[in-house]
């Protein structure tokens, strides 16, 4: 599969608008199923206001920890550079949106009608990373196995994006079949999507070249989601605990 590098700049790019406004599009409905109005309610614009500056500085600063050599091109006055961390978004995302409930004095949970959209949306973006191929920093690594991919380079590799776009399928029909249970603890159903896709960040990654090492051999983005995994997970235990029965007394 050979592609050259405007044509796939192009489809990568028509990806990406195409899995926001379907985001957009399903985050409206999911709203409206669960009786919270439109995004643009006082509230909900408070939210949205804070999830999407959230996200933007989050895609952009974790990019820039997984590529740090492009630090010397900001340097140099190069404003307008392509590149992106899904990571990135989601955890500026999140600290965007509990930044904007604080300051609004808002309590509720929000984050569950963001589940189905995310999952969406995120697959939706990597068929672009797919096509785009050598010129998206997405591939993987050489394999041999039978459905191994030659991008162009004559090299067969992992189809990486792919890898993530069944994660996501499943991820998401495993959370769609138990919504209405971890509806009882409000926030779950996001915690547990969040958790699980930095996990496989942290494990899928590792099928990919890691063009600027950290520590243990990790990349950037391995060690965001080291550490995300690190702070988050006991915030999911807890709020997970809450579905757990409670003991009668003796």
């Amino acid at each position: 599969m050979v592609i050259d590098a405007a044509l796939a700049n192009g489809v990568h790019a028509a990806f990406e608008f195409s899995a926001i406004a379907l985001g957009a599009a399903m985050y409206r409905r999911a709203l409206r199923e669960q009786g919270q109005g439109s995004p643009l309610d006082h509230r909900n614009f408070t939210v949205l206001a804070g999830l999407l500056l959230g996200a933007a500085i989050g895609n952009k600063a974790v990019f820039l920890v997984e590529r740090p050599d492009v630090w010397q091109r900001l340097l140099a006055g190069e404003w307008l550079l392509p590149g992106q961390s899904i990571v990135g978004g989601l955890l500026g995302g999140l600290i965007g949106v509990e930044l904007a409930k604080w300051r609004s004095g808002q309590t509720r949970s929000t984050g569950d009608a963001l589940v189905r959209p995310l999952v969406a949306g995120i697959a939706l973006g990597r068929v672009g990373c797919f096509i785009a191929g050598l010129h998206d920093d997405t591939y993987g690594l050489p394999t041999g196995l039978p459905w191994g991919v030659d991008l162009g380079d004559g090299v067969r590799r992992h189809p990486s994006p792919l890898y993530e776009i069944v994660v996501l399928s499943m991820l998401g029909s495993v959370l769609h079949a138990q919504r209405e249970r971890l509806a009882a603890v409000p926030g779950l159903q996001f915690k547990l999507f969040l958790a699980a896709y930095l996990l496989w960040r942290l494990v899928g990654d590792a099928l990919k070249p890691v063009r600027d090492p950290y520590p243990l051999g990790l990349s950037g983005i391995q060690w965001v989601c080291l550490v995300a995994l690190a702070l988050y997970l006991p915030l999911v235990w807890r709020a997970g605990h809450r579905l757990l029965p409670k003991a009668s007394p003796a």
